[in-house]
């Protein structure tokens, strides 16, 4: 793993996208002109003054409202421009408030995956924990999914097997207990960011999920979670001695990929889970072993999903009646 990664550009960054002061003042004073102008169109109708002859004379009090107006003008247009030139000030110290996180999060970012690719476990799980605080931490919406799919890249990198308790390995068992913790941990803060509500404070829903590939072989706790935005996808993962719950889990809007997936020695639970779109993909998924409920699950049924199983449906998977009855 290596720092060469850096952050994509935001294209909403608050760029700022303001008219040149000249043109913006000039703009601003012509509007001012002409709301005066209408101001003294209407006072001119008020006063009767398209009465006077070329003959008459502005009485005193006629003379004092106009001189009054002539001050209001004047007054309004330098008021207008000031307004003009307070709100590009703000606009520049928000883009520069900005600027200032974003080159902050930046350097932080640079720090957490330099971490990651140390030869030390307990240094990459400090790596893990300081992405996913960045991710909560981040200005925007991109730099969040920059974090989060940093820690998924790291979850597709192969990694070496468990040599097992032979004594003569001990140290290198004792190497790879410490990483599949820290792969673990990854799997265990992606699942308790998604269980938060959209919008909230450290919350991932509607970001993308890309768990391609995937060895799924540790905890991950989507219960209650609603999926209703960005992509998330566990296309050819592999569910080993694992335990993944989706228990009453909402999919609406989300689209979400267990195609090629294999579900082998594990218990994965959609049981009572909603499916209100038929965006939940299981084309040619395998169900080798374990444990897989979509016990009173509602809504249709998953695209693929019944093919997938095949008839007569495998020990170890619980299928909602209502779907049964629905395959052809």
């Amino acid at each position: 793993m290596t720092a060469n990664r850096r952050p994509r550009p935001a294209p909403d960054d608050r760029e700022l996208r303001l008219w040149k002061v000249g043109r913006a003042l000039a703009l601003a004073f012509g509007a001012a002109v002409l709301v005066a102008g209408g101001i003294f169109y209407g006072l001119v109708q008020l006063l009767d003054v398209k009465e006077i002859d070329s003959t008459a004379k502005l009485d005193a009090s006629t003379l004092f409202d106009l001189v009054k107006l002539s001050f209001g003008v004047v007054a309004g247009a330098g008021a207008l421009v000031a307004l003009v030139v307070a709100y590009r000030r703000q606009r520049v110290d928000e883009a520069g408030a900005h600027r200032e996180a974003t080159r902050l999060h930046t350097e932080r970012f640079s720090q957490a995956v330099d971490k990651l690719g140390s030869d030390s476990p307990a240094v990459r799980l400090g790596g893990v924990h300081a992405l996913a605080g960045l991710a909560d931490d981040a200005p925007d919406n991109n730099l969040r999914q920059t974090c989060i799919d940093v820690l998924c890249a790291y979850l597709q990198l192969p990694f070496t097997p468990d040599p097992g308790d032979d004594p003569n390995h001990q140290e290198e068992h004792h190497h790879y207990l410490a990483l599949r913790k820290v792969r673990h941990t990854i799997l265990r803060l992606i699942s308790d960011h998604y269980r938060r509500p959209q919008g909230t404070h450290h919350s991932w829903q509607g970001c993308d999920l890309d768990l391609t590939g995937v060895t799924i072989d540790g905890l991950m706790d989507f219960s209650g979670a609603t999926f209703s935005g960005g992509t998330v996808s566990f296309r050819s993962a592999t569910f080993s001695s694992s335990t993944v719950d989706f228990g009453s889990a909402t999919f609406s809007g989300s689209r979400m990929f267990f195609s090629d997936a294999t579900f082998s020695g594990s218990m994965v639970s959609f049981s009572y889970a909603t499916f209100s779109s038929s965006t939940v993909f299981f084309s040619r998924a395998t169900f080798s072993g374990g444990v897989v409920s979509f016990s009173s699950a509602t809504g249709p049924t998953p695209n693929g999903l019944l093919a997938a199983v095949g008839t007569p449906v495998p020990a170890g998977v619980t299928l909602p009646p209502a779907w049964l009855s629905s395959n052809p």
